[in-house]
């Protein structure tokens, strides 16, 4: 989920069909990060500005949330300026189906630095899959910000 996937540059091929559209997120509807909120309640307010993420790992879920929304502003936003892409777009055939914290460490309201460690889930081109990754954040301008992947050990 961290690295800008490049655009395709293929034409459309006869006989293929064009993925269609992520289905809208409304404020109601349980949020994609999988925690027992309403987007609303849980990563919209995140995703809008209104509020900031308290944790690292509330971050990578509101990351996550992101991904699956396509709201890539946000994930540039989230994202420390020392690694963040100059822009990133997102392949409209993936669609995010599930995430699963598996481990975290520091990331909360007393440190500047965390890890999150999630298998994200996701479903492209009629097949499934998923991406492990340990992810590293820290506090810029006192604010959580995603900083990079850490390297598989």
């Amino acid at each position: 989920m961290s690295k800008p996937r490049k655009p395709s540059r293929t034409a459309p091929q006869r006989g293929r069909r064009t993925p269609p559209a992520p289905t809208p997120v409304t404020e109601d509807a349980p949020c994609p990060c999988g925690r027992e909120a309403s987007y609303g309640e849980c990563c919209a307010p995140f995703h809008q500005g209104r509020a900031a993420a308290p944790t690292a790992e509330r971050l990578m879920r509101s990351r996550y949330s992101a991904f699956a929304v396509g709201d890539t502003a946000y994930l540039l936003r989230s994202w420390h300026p020392a690694t963040r892409p100059p822009s990133l777009e997102l392949d409209p055939a993936q669609r995010w189906t599930g995430l699963t914290i598996l481990a975290t460490t520091g990331g909360s309201a007393f440190h500047q630095e965390g890890t999150v460690a999630f298998r994200a889930r996701y479903e492209m081109r009629g097949r499934a899959g998923d991406q492990y990754e340990n992810s590293r954040f820290a506090r810029e301008d006192g604010r959580w910000v995603y900083v990079d992947a850490l390297p598989d050990a």
